[in-house]
């Protein structure tokens, strides 16, 4: 099965939350509380999107955090590389060289069609979409 994993799911949330209140600044306790997701938690995600750019840090007495772009540029490939690393399925979807039966495997090929079909998939999604996906506040799905 593949799987993101629970900071990847809770970066997803984070963003997304910020991405609802375009121009606030959000801090890491609010995130945490409005989200119910735990404050360290919380903290350590937050600190890894804002260094690889997808959030701005805000220092000082209002500081925390804010969206890089607008969530419309935001790609769902970019927050899951963010916080895991390169999308692979296979270690041959890593790129050359990461497999050692790679020259020999008869199911490279294959597995690279599909890794690619998913990696186009998910970078046309973007956090944008994923909100404006979310039902209103108060509206039951």
């Amino acid at each position: 099965m593949l799987r993101i994993s629970k900071l990847t799911d809770y970066g997803i949330v984070l963003l997304a939350r910020v991405a609802e209140r375009p121009g606030d600044t959000c801090n890491a306790r609010e995130l945490a509380e409005a989200t119910g997701l735990p404050f360290p938690a919380v903290g350590k995600v937050l600190k890894g999107l804002a260094q690889h750019g997808l959030l701005v840090s805000h220092r000082g007495a209002k500081g925390g955090y804010t969206l890089s772009r607008p969530p419309g540029e935001i790609s769902v490939v970019e927050i899951i590389e963010a916080l895991e690393g390169p999308i692979a399925l296979m270690e041959c979807s890593a790129g050359p060289g990461h497999c050692h039966q790679e020259a020999t495997c008869r199911v490279r090929d294959p597995w690279q069609t599909i890794h690619g079909a998913i990696r186009s998939t998910l970078s046309r999604v973007t956090l944008g979409g994923l909100v404006n996906a979310l039902p209103e506040r108060g509206q039951h799905v």
